[in-house]
């Protein structure tokens, strides 16, 4: 990855990284759908959270400091948002950030911190001010701080080889250029590149449902049962001509929104049913062809039955499909 420059896609040419347009990022998604979908989680946090709350409102002293270290992959980045009481309800969320003589302390708990154990640098939403999503800010956070614990990483069902662990601020101080943008704009910040995220996951969920009918045509051509191959079944035939019909559809949206908001025309809600039909139907995909796998694909070792496990996070990552579903709702209802 970092031999590449992947950790720095969505990072401009002018602080080290690729620069890459969105429909370039999407056609990126889709490759590693089809290989390791872990690894997207492994740099993505560094092209994307971080690198673009930087990027948006981050003082020229911050992006030379951390935004070359990231696009090159010598800092592996964290987004902390998540809490036991905050997921999808982000502006629920308790670790805060008080003022103190020149700087700042940080006190809280985040949960599910993808790249905990091997992060050079936390992008931290902490309350800084009342209830709800303006009383939230950004803070850029050195992990080597005294105070911050990385808690042991924490096993998972799937996508496995992306890191998830507790992180704990102990009364954590800050210097005063710690903070990103301006006071109480963090949660806006976050959610800011949603749309982007959004693509990323609809492009992804694309690919894996190319390896997964690629997974299921080879067996069905090599198992045979009542004397012929399973994909003279016309029931498996069927089973996975689905499956192509619901990955050219994800793959075509994600291509198309993609250039859309290269383009600047890309709405919101658009996005969002990307990412709804996307990982829905990757998780019909990724069932169906466990199906046509029958008991060999259930079995520990075989790629679907990793690919099924890794494929079900993605309908919870970076909001859920009911949140997804709302988005939608909105953008249709006003």
């Amino acid at each position: 990855l970092r031999a590449h420059g992947l950790f720095g896609i969505s990072i401009p040419e002018a602080h080290g990284g690729l620069g890459l347009t969105m429909e370039e990022e999407a056609g990126l998604m889709l490759v590693l759908g089809r290989t390791a979908p872990a690894y997207r989680a492994v740099y993505a946090l560094n092209s994307g959270g971080a690198a673009q709350i930087l990027l948006r409102a981050g003082t020229e002293a911050q992006k030379a400091r951390w935004l070359p270290g990231l696009a090159q992959g010598a800092l592996i980045a964290c987004f902390c948002l998540s809490e036991a009481e905050a997921g999808s309800d982000a502006a629920a969320l308790q670790t805060s950030a008080r003022r103190e003589g020149g700087g700042w302390r940080l006190a809280g708990r985040k949960r599910w911190v993808t790249n905990a154990p091997e992060a050079g640098m936390l992008m931290v939403m902490a309350r800084t001010g009342g209830a709800g999503a303006r009383g939230i800010s950004a803070f850029a956070v050195d992990p080597s701080s005294p105070g911050v614990m990385v808690q042991p990483a924490q096993p998972k069902m799937g996508m496995r080889g992306a890191l998830v662990a507790d992180i704990v601020f102990d009364d954590v101080a800050l210097p005063a250029d710690a903070l990103v943008g301006a006071e109480g704009d963090g949660l806006k910040l976050a959610l800011a590149g949603l749309d982007k995220v959004r693509l990323h996951l609809a492009a992804l969920s694309a690919g894996l449902m190319e390896r997964l009918i690629d997974e299921g045509r080879r067996h069905a051509l090599a198992r045979r049962q009542f004397g012929k191959p399973l994909a003279e079944q016309p029931v498996i035939a069927a089973l996975l001509a689905d499956g192509v019909a619901e990955a050219l559809a994800a793959r075509c949206m994600a291509l198309e929104l993609a250039r859309a908001r290269d383009d600047g025309t890309l709405r919101p809600a658009d996005a969002a049913a990307a990412k709804l039909f996307a990982t829905e139907a990757l998780g019909r995909v990724a069932d169906r062809v466990l199906q046509v796998h029958g008991g060999e694909g259930y079995m520990v070792g075989s790629a679907i039955e990793r690919l099924y496990r890794d494929v079900r996070l993605l309908r919870i990552l970076d909001g859920t499909s009911e949140i997804q579903r709302m988005v939608v709702a909105r953008g249709l209802l006003g």
